[in-house]
């Protein structure tokens, strides 16, 4: 599977400049941060998260860090929210890999959450829907296309989150 068709489209629609990073196959976003010698800081991750009404949500975070749902809870105003099971993110993702998901929400029908960390960036770089390439492009462009509600809910370091 290539780049996501949907991104892609984006991406050529809007004549935004990108580059595609091809990298080893890998899974976690750490593995991908090291594989492709990107920051952690600037590499997307991409956590789905399900409201208590069902409603879904994209909470983009960088790779280094892990997502505090009470603060993103806090934020929403959503009480009892819980991650996304693998099955809904397939049902969700149907032209992505499992965990490969693009930080576009707009895409995908859901609003969508970046993290201020990334703020201090130039580039952005996310995986596009498979688990051997990454995308990159820059921060004010993802910004201008994406059209995120911003807000702070990251974990850094060791603390526990997912």
């Amino acid at each position: 599977m290539a780049i996501n068709e949907r991104v892609s489209r984006l991406l050529e629609q809007n004549r935004i400049e990108y580059e595609i990073l091809p990298h080893r196959e890998v899974f976690t976003a750490q593995e991908v941060a090291q594989t492709t010698h990107v920051s952690g800081r600037t590499l997307a991750k991409v956590v789905v998260v399900r409201e208590p009404a069902g409603a879904y949500l994209m909470a983009v975070l960088p790779a280094s860090c892990h997502l505090d749902l009470n603060l993103l809870e806090q934020m929403t105003g959503h009480r009892g929210s819980v991650l996304a099971t693998e099955d809904e993110l397939r049902r969700l993702f149907p032209d992505c890999e499992l965990g490969a998901m693009p930080p576009f929400g707009r895409l995908y029908g859901m609003p969508m959450y970046l993290d201020h960390c990334f703020w201090k960036a130039s580039e952005f770089f996310f995986q596009a829907g498979n688990h051997h390439e990454v995308v990159r492009m820059d921060f004010e462009d993802y910004l201008q296309l994406a059209r995120p509600l911003a807000g702070e809910f990251c974990l850094h370091g060791s603390k526990v989150g997912v």
